[in-house]
């Protein structure tokens, strides 16, 4: 006798892993268990790395991802891709084509991250990357959550003040069609803001800056709680908000080593109800 189908929500993660564990898949996965989805990795490169230093950067073969994304697409009802380090050019060419193939009834929802430096400042992607990316994932996304960082390259100029992010975020939505999630926390200000400029509207998100904890991966997190988010209920704004509060909290209550796991709690009770 068959099993019935889980009802449990599923999302695909297609980016790097981190030796670390505090960025990429391994991060997405965290995040997607935490929040109750089921979390697929297509592995597009293998990162050696620790917070602050990136070493080594290989590519997995493309035929490898391809076949990663082809064989859970087909097997799995997944509700929701969520992109991270796609590094270059044909990663993000193949990963366009796969989704472009499934019939729209079938196709997921997109969330790109667009992973391009690292937060120790090393670059993360080649430099055919951001071209592919606007002309072949960027239009077909539901939601792009980049960076002050990323955003500038985006536009071509720099992002240094708040008062910069929400026309920033709204020449991007209309350069790209997509919802945008300009994201403010690399400005270290009193509050970490970020705007979504999307087909619902404006909404800004905020909450105080936390000063003196290791940030490594949170751009991973937050996106996939979003991704999380939207494969329980496709709604962008309420999305968002319960991301940036699990971000938010994620932070606050984060490892140092030497400190013990108790301070992982608050997240865990938070999660739990």
């Amino acid at each position: 006798m068959s099993r019935p189908f889980s009802s449990v929500p599923v999302v695909l993660s297609i980016a790097g892993s981190d030796s670390c564990a505090g960025a990429g898949i391994q991060a997405d996965l965290k995040t997607f268990t935490a929040l109750g989805v089921h979390g697929l990795t297509a592995v597009t490169c293998v990162v050696s790395e620790i917070p602050g230093k990136v070493s080594r950067i290989h590519a997995v073969p493309s035929e490898i991802i391809a076949d990663q994304i082809r064989i859970l697409l087909g097997a799995y009802p997944v509700a929701v891709v969520k992109t991270g380090m796609l590094f270059n050019a044909e990663i993000i060419r193949l990963t366009a084509d796969a989704l472009r193939t499934l019939p729209p009834e079938r196709r997921p929802l997109l969330v790109v991250d667009p992973v391009m430096i690292a937060s120790s400042g090393d670059p993360l992607i080649t430099s055919d990357a951001i071209a592919a990316y606007e002309e072949l994932l960027f239009p077909m996304a539901t939601l792009i959550t980049p960076n002050l960082d990323e955003a500038g390259a985006l536009l071509g100029r720099s992002l240094t003040a708040e008062a910069d992010l929400f026309p920033a975020a709204a020449e991007l939505h209309e350069k790209f069609g997509a919802a945008i999630l300009l994201k403010g926390g690399h400005l270290q200000g009193a509050k970490a803001v970020d705007f979504l400029h999307g087909p619902e509207g404006v909404h800004t998100f905020s909450s105080p800056f936390i000063h003196n904890v290791e940030t490594h991966g949170t751009g991973c997190t937050y996106s996939s709680a979003i991704a999380a988010g939207l494969a329980k209920n496709p709604d962008l704004p309420a999305a968002c908000g319960m991301a940036k509060r699990y971000i938010t909290l994620a932070i606050k209550e984060s490892l140092a080593w030497g400190e013990g796991a108790d301070r992982v709690m608050a997240l865990r009770q938070w999660v739990q109800t």
